[in-house]
């Protein structure tokens, strides 16, 4: 089954690592991609060192995509297609487990990832491995071979008061 958690909202990443927790749980291999971050946040170190979960994440710059130079975003590209590469060889021939795809919805839309890769991935979902994806807006494509779909909206949000991400909260 492919998961969606979309939207403007916090808890997106948080849905699908609850996802892998559950997974974990029921004694399913679980594989975290994540997209446009470096691998840091406490649910995906949480995973990796307490759980043995392979994460594979990082961007080629500390800078956001908007201000990233045309060699940052090739090199962000090219990062991120061997993390996805490596995660499909760590699935390989698996009949059941998940595989996280953080933020996967948002490096689609900007061309960060290979199309091709993730469709390789989504079809995995045909032979018993649950995929998740996560991000502001899937695709056309994406909502039409998607199980399920979950949108958080944004109605308040500290930062609109000044208030930064704080750790533990927002990552």
């Amino acid at each position: 089954m492919i998961h969606v958690y979309h939207g403007d909202g916090k808890g997106k990443t948080t849905a699908a690592m609850g996802l892998a927790l559950r997974m974990l749980a029921a004694g399913r291999r679980v594989v975290v991609v994540q997209f446009l971050k470096d691998g840091e946040s406490g649910e995906a170190r949480l995973l990796a060192e307490h759980f043995g979960v392979p994460v594979f994440a990082g961007k080629a710059s500390d800078k956001f995509t908007w201000s990233m130079t045309s060699e940052e975003l090739a090199a962000t590209c090219e990062l991120h297609d061997g993390n996805l590469a490596s995660a499909l060889a760590e699935l390989e021939g698996a009949q059941e487990g998940l595989l996280v795809l953080d933020e996967a919805l948002d490096a689609l839309s900007k061309g960060l990832v290979d199309e091709a890769l993730v469709d390789r991935a989504l079809d995995m979902s045909a032979r018993g491995v649950e995929v998740a994806l996560t991000g502001r807006a899937p695709s056309r494509k994406i909502v039409e071979k998607a199980d399920y779909i979950t949108k958080m909206r944004c109605e308040k949000h500290p930062y609109e008061q000044g208030i930064c991400a704080r750790e533990g909260v927002e990552y």
